[in-house]
């Protein structure tokens, strides 16, 4: 199993999109919608308060008839955000997701944010661990026949 550093290292993406609790929602969307991502950090300064998530924004705006320019991140986030190390593997992290039923983690290494997990990451990583492992097995079965 991969750690979370070497996952964060294969995907290539270092930033971290976050957001502030008092943006309203709106901007919020248009900056996850922009970078392709359904997460952001919420951020005080450099203090990690929150998560806000398109599941947020589903069930907690839609679904509640807010609106989302008037409503602040800080109404739909939310304010317990469990995190991984870099040195913990993909195992790990997918546990965590599992019971915890989150989707993204942050990635926390001497108290500063340096990554984002998300379950996609993951399941890429599990993917392209078996792909290698398959092809090893055809290359070492044809090696047997030949």
């Amino acid at each position: 199993m991969k750690t979370v550093s070497q996952i964060l290292h294969a995907k290539g993406a270092a930033d971290v999109h976050a957001v502030s609790p008092d943006e309203t929602v709106l901007e919020a969307i248009r900056r996850m919608a922009e970078k392709g991502i359904g997460a952001l950090v919420v951020k005080e300064g450099e203090s990690i308060v929150g998560m806000v998530t398109e599941r947020d924004y589903a069930r907690k705006v839609i679904l509640m008839g807010r609106n989302s320019d008037q409503t602040a991140v800080r109404e739909i986030m939310s304010p317990t955000v469990l995190y991984v190390r870099p040195q913990q593997t993909n195992e790990d992290c997918m546990a965590l997701m599992a019971t915890s039923r989150v989707r993204h983690l942050p990635v926390i290494e001497h108290n500063r944010l340096v990554g984002l997990i998300s379950m996609g990451d993951l399941v890429k990583d599990i993917i392209s661990d078996q792909q290698f492992t398959i092809e090893q097995l055809e290359h070492y079965i044809s090696g047997q026949h030949a």
